[in-house]
């Protein structure tokens, strides 16, 4: 019996592969996360500072922060949720598309709930790169007030200039990263344990019986404050929805080892400095650094912002290309930008509206100090959100009892409704608009949701079974199309029906090619389905087959490569004397259909803007013939 060994040189190949998936999650996953010291203080006082912070407000807030960031970053996501994966990959939707592939009852809530979450972190993938970008420049303020005038202009450059370089891609970017965070990270902790020296009665923080006392005496100050403490914990969401990317272990080890004790250290350090110098209220975390330090201090949090937005940028791009497979938008063009890292895409459609976005809301708003309070209800929003779907994914994946389900995730709930009440306190200042942005993408997403199941129900009723067509036109008549040499592929969505397509080119070119396979294309609840998954094929007569590949929700969906695949079932493809036929299909709009008349031009204008099949599906160009038809909707 003998037992394998890894010997020193494998062990030293998986700690260093390791040790670098926990550098580049410090720069992806802990971007956003890592940036809110720059604001999160500051704006927890605002509330309090009227009558003048007296010692016990300073160190119940920190105690807030410091307990909000255990219960809700440690706890929740860092222990819980990354344990709840869709095979590796994490966030709202995979989360959706594990529970739609369990099949619970409750279908249309999780759907919804699935695409509010996914809505509410679009409005964070605008918010996060105008508040981080505008957080960081306003320290300028402090190396030289000449400068004061200059913040808004300065971050606009820098905001397109961000967004100009998506196209490129981040792959080489993406390596210096993970090292300028945690140089930020170890700048945070260093600067917090200088200031903790200013008052050692800071680390009373530790104790939750501040917080705790705070809130209740602090009445409804309190729930204002609570939702600036919220900001503490931005960006949690990346941390399960970059899960894919890194793995568990490397993003739990980089919180546990860096990323906690650097946010924990800075804050306690932002208190001891504001109960010394209560004047440090203004701006906490860059008064920290002695003034000939402040201007690379500022550099650096602009580089660390950059990265927060980066991350941000990237996951909406992800979230976007799952809801395209899972059915909840129209196909958009979508480019890898790496060789090597298939989560490296880019979405031109999502960055022009990202970009549009966050101008409008730097324009409109101006300082960070205006978009802190708009900030928090989106990412509260999200969480809440996800601790629903979890209840659902614990009972019926992990097969929980009702009352563990409700021991372990209603206190959670509970709390984030608290912070989610707090938040929606300030939509008449700002609040409105990522409710504004969430609803207006939730629309979106059920418009195309509910159009094209009324379009496939409408199309069913007139199609014409496959297995009955393919016995009627086998049989030799007079009327029989010419048989002409090559292969013909037909594109449908219903391999049980025959494809507008096939029955518009019998009727109009009244011929049939020697070889025609009907193809479905079908998107599983799975982030990546294996190769030796990726197709079938089952023959219907002599010159019919029927074909399916398989592809999942994270993939692109590549079916001239995906074709090789069938050599191994016995078909042999041609690809210069096969054609691909495609229906297309005009919409017109009906009073009498099952949506209003506004969905439906909601709709038809969704579908209009498209990106044509032949593209998102990667099929040869010159190979390509499309016949249309008109269908009432």
């Amino acid at each position: 019996m003998s037992h394998s060994v890894a010997t020193p040189g494998t062990r030293d190949k998986e700690l260093r592969k390791f040790l670098l998936l926990v550098l580049g999650s410090v720069g992806v996953v802990y971007g956003d996360i890592g940036t809110s010291p720059l604001y999160a203080f500051r704006e927890a006082l605002r509330p309090v500072a009227a009558d003048g912070v007296t010692r016990f407000e300073v160190i119940g807030l920190i105690s807030l922060m410091i307990w909000t960031l255990t219960i809700i970053v440690t706890l929740k996501y860092v222990l819980f949720l990354l344990r709840a994966d869709n095979h590796g990959e994490g966030g709202t939707l995979s989360l959706l598309a594990l529970l739609m592939k369990a099949g619970s009852g409750h279908a249309s809530r999780l759907f919804f709930m699935g695409i509010a979450g996914a809505a509410l972190f679009i409005g964070d993938a605008m918010i996060t790169p105008a508040l981080s970008v505008l957080s960081a420049v306003e320290g300028l303020k402090l190396v030289t007030p000449a400068l004061s005038e200059y913040v808004v202009p300065i971050s606009v450059v820098i905001l397109v200039l961000l967004f100009a370089v998506q196209s490129k891609g981040t792959a080489a970017v993406s390596n210096f990263f993970g090292p300028i965070t945690v140089v930020w990270f170890l700048v945070m902790g260093a600067a917090g344990i200088d200031h903790i020296r200013d008052d050692f009665g800071i680390l009373s923080a530790f104790n939750p019986w501040y917080a705790v006392n705070f809130l209740f005496n602090a009445g409804y100050v309190g729930i204002v404050v609570l939702g600036a403490v919220f900001l503490t914990v931005t960006g949690a969401e990346a941390l399960y929805a970059d899960l894919g990317h890194f793995g568990r272990k490397p993003i739990q080890w980089a919180w546990i080892c860096l990323v906690f004790p650097a946010l924990a250290l800075n804050y306690l350090g932002q208190g001891a400095l504001v109960l010394k110098h209560p004047e440090a209220m203004s701006d906490p975390f860059f008064l920290m650094f002695p003034e000939w330090s402040l201007l690379p201090v500022v550099i650096l949090a602009t580089a660390a912002t950059i990265i927060a937005s980066q991350a941000v940028i990237t996951g909406a791009f992800s979230l976007t290309r799952q809801a395209i497979h899972l059915g909840f938008l129209p196909r958009m063009a979508i480019f890898h930008t790496s060789e090597t890292q298939t989560g490296q895409i880019y979405v031109p459609n999502v960055n022009t509206l990202l970009l549009f976005g966050v101008m409008t809301l730097v324009f409109v708003f101006g300082s960070s100090e205006s978009l802190a309070t708009a900030y928090g209800i989106s990412v509260t929003g999200a969480m809440v959100v996800t601790t629903l779907l979890a209840f659902e994914f614990v009972r019926l994946r992990w097969k929980w009892p009702l009352y563990a389900a409700c021991l372990v995730l209603l206190p959670l709930l509970a709390l984030e409704m608290v912070f989610l009440g707090a938040n929606l306190l300030k939509i008449h200042d700002g609040g409105y608009v990522p409710v504004m942005i969430a609803i207006t993408f939730v629309v979106v997403m059920w418009t195309w949701k509910r159009g094209t199941k009324i379009l496939h129900d409408k199309t069913r009723h007139t199609d014409i079974p496959l297995a009955s067509f393919v016995k009627s036109i086998e049989r030799k008549s007079e009327h029989a199309p010419v048989s002409v040499p090559g292969t013909a592929i037909f594109l449908t969505s219903d391999p049980e029906s025959t494809p507008a397509a096939l029955l518009h080119n019998i009727k109009h070119n009244h011929v049939l090619h020697a070889q025609n396979f009907i193809l479905t294309i079908r998107t599983l609840n799975t982030p990546v389905v294996p190769k030796d998954q990726r197709v079938s094929a089952s023959s219907l007569s002599e010159r019919f087959s029927l074909l399916e590949m398989r592809f999942g929700y994270m993939e692109t969906q590549n079916v001239s490569q995906a074709l090789g695949l069938f050599r191994k079932t016995g078909l042999k493809f041609d690809i210069m004397s096969t054609s691909f036929y495609l229906g297309r299909r005009k919409l017109v709009p009906d009073a009498q259909s099952g949506m209003p008349h506004w969905q439906d031009r909601l709709f038809i204008g969704l579908a209009n803007a498209a990106i044509d099949p032949s593209d998102y599906f990667r099929l040869p160009t010159n190979r390509v013939v499309e016949l249309g038809s008109h269908v009432i909707i």
